[in-house]
């Protein structure tokens, strides 16, 4: 994708985009009656899970993991207790993505800035009081800090840091976080991409590995000459993570094209687990994508029950 710089990035933010953003935090609506969506796969060996901000799976049973995000920088602690309450009242586990910056336009601090603040510890107490709350939750709760690492289009500041950088970071994190939550779990998520080995901080600090699949049919057809299914553009990066021997997890899937296209990757996601052992869990991003693809393909609505925004 094409490179933005992040003040580039931040200042050209939609309103839309800080609202997908926002709402992140926001604990999913009880029920969406008229939302059509696919079944997802049932439960099993390879689990099901959502970040659902608009509450279309909440009766549906078979989830058995909430995703949300919340960032480090003015963030709604709050917003994890009632997280917490959702999952249990649909027996759910807890996948909480923290975001080292803040979602505020102009709030935050140079790439390079962040980091150097980070291994001097001065941002050690948001990290605390994060993880503080999440030890209070009765939830199983994984924590995935900094994600996408990999992903080299200036989309996070941390994807701008030198590997060795980005591990030193990850280790204080994690080191600081499981002081104050001993039971969590930890999840390094890069993006997929070739090099991504650099990044990994080593088994100590690794519970699980994420991944993200997102694919738009346009997309694929311009770059590949075909339409891909799932197991065809999660392969490379499985290939990558595989090797080093943890439970793999799908962090963010999202899909969009045609209804052919659809039900196959729909087909794909209950079949998944077949080709690829270390995989436990399918975690769909049910929402519209707060970053714009490069031109022609604007921002693609994930959600299972909508269309493609421009």
């Amino acid at each position: 994708m094409k490179r933005v710089s992040k003040k580039t990035y931040l200042a050209g933010l939609s309103g839309a985009a800080l609202l997908a953003m926002s709402a992140a935090l926001v604990v999913p609506a009880l029920t969406q009656p008229n939302a059509p969506r696919p079944m997802p796969p049932p439960a099993g060996k390879v689990a099901f899970g959502v970040y659902d901000p608009d509450g279309v799976f909440a009766g549906d049973p078979s989830v058995r993991i909430e995703h949300v995000y919340i960032p480090w920088q003015d963030a709604d602690l709050a917003s994890l207790t009632r997280a917490d309450t959702y999952a249990r009242q649909h027996r759910r586990d807890l996948l909480i993505s923290v975001e080292p910056w803040s979602w505020s336009p102009g709030a935050n601090v140079a790439d390079e800035q962040l980091l150097h603040g980070i291994l001097a510890g001065a941002y050690d107490a948001q990290a605390k009081a994060i993880c503080a709350e999440s030890a209070k939750l009765q939830s199983p709760v994984t924590i995935r800090w900094a994600h996408e690492m990999d992903l080299r289009n200036g989309r996070f500041p941390w994807s701008s840091w030198a590997p060795e950088d980005y591990v030193a970071a990850y280790r204080h994190f994690v080191t600081i976080c499981r002081q104050q939550a001993p039971q969590a779990r930890f999840m390094w998520s890069p993006r997929g991409e070739d090099g991504l080995a650099a990044y990994y901080p080593g088994d100590r600090y690794v519970d699980q590995i994420g991944l993200t699949v997102l694919d738009l049919q346009q997309y694929d057809m311009d770059h590949f000459g075909h339409a891909r299914s799932f197991s065809e553009a999660l392969r490379p990066a499985y290939d990558r993570v595989a090797g080093f021997g943890k439970p793999v997890v799908v962090a963010e899937l999202g899909f969009h094209g045609d209804t052919a296209f659809s039900e196959q990757w729909q087909q794909d996601m209950r079949t998944i687990g077949d080709g690829f052992p270390r995989l436990t869990a399918v975690v769909y991003f049910n929402a519209v994508e707060p970053f714009a693809w490069p031109d022609p393909y604007g921002r693609p609505d994930w959600r299972m029950q909508r269309g493609l925004v421009n």
